[in-house]
């Protein structure tokens, strides 16, 4: 980022500014009565308008003109040319979300009128946490039944939160597997030179399926110093929820209403704790968008990005060319002057 300016390095000077229109006043000033008597006006009308001419003004207007510049010259004025870098040591993140058929659980709806499910309000907290982390790399894993990169690990927010409103639950076969997403996230993470490489794993239920156990995964990820937030988001218990017909839709009946069943849920917090102790990270719970919120404001506070601004200014004298403009004209207001002299 780059800024041009002009800058004076004695502007004290500059208060001599306020003697031009001084002298613009006296030089406007009446004189004295002519002290000439003439039978007739007819004469004294001639002579006074060939006497009154515009030139006399122009050569007062470039004398009052080149003096201001040579004020101006004295005021040293510079072309200052300013950059500004920011150098930022960014942490490199993996947002690992659950997009098993779980997250369709309504226990987060605040309005009968308007129903939300587990997954709609992740999405809402994600979507406002990486707004905050304009300087980090950040990238999307979704899992159920396996793991599926939605977004590998990039700078470009825009196009990241444009992922992450493809979220939505049938997109992978059911089931959830935490180790094999804690696995994928690692695997993104573990070459990548960053101060600090972190994973968020928010899910709402117990590993059922994978090829690699939470604990295996953590301990690998500890291996690599990759430090895994897990957050188990929803209550445990019966609570009514949301679920998709065979063309995975949320189901309907005739009239197009939905269809609201209830079913038990239980989340493995066990396994979440052991998963952020293994690897010097946290574990949280969230039963509402409060408490979810919450979280995700806590981790960034712990997980600041250092930003350093650099700047940069060099400075180009003026004066002499300021000085050399009310050279120039003078010498015309010379030649103007002699000229007007001339027979």
């Amino acid at each position: 980022m780059s800024m041009i300016s002009i800058e004076f390095r004695n502007p004290e000077f500059l208060w001599l500014l306020l003697l031009l229109p001084v002298l613009a006043f006296l030089k406007g000033r009446a004189g004295k009565s002519g002290a000439i008597l003439f039978s007739s006006i007819a004469l004294a009308k001639h002579i006074g308008r060939k006497n009154k001419t515009f030139l006399g003004f122009f050569i007062f207007l470039m004398r009052l003109v080149s003096l201001g510049l040579l004020i101006i010259a004295l005021g040293r004025p510079q072309l200052g040319k300013k950059s500004s870098e920011i150098e930022s040591s960014g942490i490199d993140m993996v947002l690992a979300v659950d997009v098993s058929s779980s997250m369709l659980a309504l226990d987060f709806t605040e309005k009968p009128t308007q129903l939300i499910t587990r997954l709609d309000v992740a999405k809402t907290v994600l979507r406002s946490f990486i707004e905050k982390r304009p300087n980090d790399r950040i990238g999307l894993i979704a899992f159920a039944k396996e793991p599926y990169l939605v977004s590998p690990i990039t700078l470009n927010h825009s196009w990241l939160q444009q992922n992450l409103e493809r979220l939505q639950i049938g997109m992978i076969e059911d089931g959830t597997a935490i180790g094999s997403a804690i696995g994928m996230s690692v695997n993104r993470l573990r070459d990548i030179p960053a101060k600090s490489r972190i994973i968020i794993l928010l899910t709402d239920g117990v590993n059922n399926t994978g090829q690699i156990s939470p604990t295996i995964a953590a301990e690998a990820a500890s291996s690599y110093k990759v430090k895994i937030y897990t957050i188990g988001i929803g209550n445990n218990g019966r609570v009514p929820t949301l679920y998709l017909d065979d063309n995975k839709q949320v189901a309907k009946n005739v009239w197009g209403q939905v269809n609201i069943a209830h079913t038990t849920y239980s989340i493995d917090l066990e396994t979440l704790r052991k998963i952020a102790e293994t690897t010097e990270g946290n574990c949280y719970k969230a039963t509402d968008k409060k408490q979810l919120e919450g979280i995700y404001r806590e981790i960034d506070a712990l997980e600041k990005t250092e930003v350093k601004l650099k700047q940069y200014s060099s400075y180009e004298e003026l004066f002499h060319w300021v000085a050399l403009a009310a050279l120039m004209i003078l010498l015309i207001e010379q030649f103007f002057t002699r000229t007007r002299r001339l027979p």
